[in-house]
C-alpha cells in the first residue's frame, strides 16, 4: 500500500526531479494507470543531473537519472516517492539514438527502466555531434521551439504517433515493477 505524506491528506507525494511538464505527466499518468485508486500529488523540482547536458550512453544517462532523484530526496525526504528521468543518446552502427532512463524510489525499493530507444535523422545527429543538446538540436533542424516541452523529437518524427510523454510512460510503468510486485523483488 502507498503511504501518504503529501501536503494534502490522503494523497501520495511523487518528487519528480524536472519540471519540465512532459516527465511530469509520464510519472504522474503511469502512476495513475498502475495504482487506479490512489491520489497522487506531483511536486516538480529542478535538480543537477551531475552529468552532461547532453548524457552520451547508457551508463551516463542512467548516472543522471539516479543523481537528479538523489538530489531531489535530498530537498523534500518527506515525500512517498521521489523520480527521474534523463534522456541520452547513444551511436550504434554510426547512427545516433535517442532513449531516456527512468528512475524510481521510495524509503524501501527502486526500481529503473529504459525507454524505447529511435534513430535520429543525420541533421539532427550532425547537431548533437557537434555539442548541441537534443531539444535545441530538434528545434534548431525542425524550425520549432521548445519542443523537448512538447512532443519531442519522437513526436515530430513519428508524426505525433509516439510523443515524448507516450515514450516515457511506458518506460514509467516498468520502473514501477517492484512497487507492484513487492513480493518478486526483496527489499536489500
Amino acid at each position: 500500500m502507498i503511504s501518504s505524506s503529501a501536503y494534502n491528506y490522503g494523497m501520495t507525494e511523487i518528487i519528480i526531479a524536472s519540471k519540465n511538464p512532459v516527465k511530469k505527466q509520464a510519472i504522474l499518468h503511469g502512476f495513475q494507470e498502475l495504482f487506479p485508486g490512489e491520489s497522487f500529488f506531483i511536486t516538480p523540482v529542478d535538480v543537477s543531473s551531475g552529468v552532461s547536458d547532453q548524457p552520451v550512453g547508457d551508463e551516463e544517462t542512467r548516472l543522471g537519472a539516479v543523481n537528479r532523484l538523489n538530489a531531489a530526496r535530498l530537498l523534500h525526504p518527506e515525500a512517498d516517492y521521489w523520480s527521474a528521468i534523463e534522456g541520452g543518446v547513444s551511436t550504434v552502427d554510426g547512427q545516433l539514438s535517442a532513449f531516456a532512463w527512468i528512475v524510481i524510489a521510495n524509503r524501501q525499493q527502486t526500481g529503473w527502466s529504459r525507454s524505447a530507444s529511435f534513430f535520429l535523422p543525420p541533421g539532427v545527429a550532425d547537431l548533437v555531434n557537434r555539442g548541441v543538446e537534443l531539444g535545441e538540436a530538434d528545434d534548431q533542424f525542425f524550425g520549432r521551439q521548445n519542443s523537448k516541452q512538447m512532443n519531442g523529437a519522437v513526436g515530430i518524427l513519428t508524426a505525433d504517433k509516439v510523443d515524448r510523454e507516450e515514450l516515457y510512460r511506458h518506460a514509467v510503468l516498468l520502473a514501477l515493477i517492484p512497487f507492484i510486485n513487492p513480493q518478486l523483488f526483496p527489499v536489500k
